[in-house]
């Protein structure tokens, strides 16, 4: 079974890469590994040592300790069982959002945002 921090770091790796729009490939490539090696670190099932956290991080274009945010001392994922996490825009549902939000037209996006707002006040 996967140690809890493995899981985290990489949920942070996966997000962080859907959050620029890198593919698996992509990061594979800057880093020097196979994409089914990044698949693994991103389930947690092989653990990312220092250095290739160090070129993943160089790659995904953060600091080495935003892989660790958002863990307790104990280990354990602070953002488990949340219905809206700390960080929208490491939710690949909510970055799709954006991403589908921004490719509407200004006039029609603004009203889309006011229709929004009227139904999350109704909610």
């Amino acid at each position: 079974m996967a140690h809890p921090v493995d899981v985290h770091v990489g949920k942070r790796i996966r997000h962080r890469r859907w959050l620029i729009g890198m593919t698996q490939q992509q990061l594979a490539e800057q880093v020097g590994i196979k994409f089914q090696q990044i698949q693994k670190y991103e389930t947690g099932a092989n653990r990312v040592s220092a250095s290739r956290l160090w070129d993943i991080s160089d790659a995904l274009e953060v600091k080495v300790s935003f892989f660790f945010e958002g863990l307790q001392d104990d280990g354990k994922d602070t953002t488990e069982n949340k219905v809206m996490p700390d960080d929208l825009m490491c939710d690949k549902e909510a970055l799709d959002l954006v991403r589908s939000y921004y490719a509407i037209p200004e006039n029609q996006r603004r009203r889309l945002f006011d229709l929004a707002r009227v139904l999350s006040d109704v909610a």
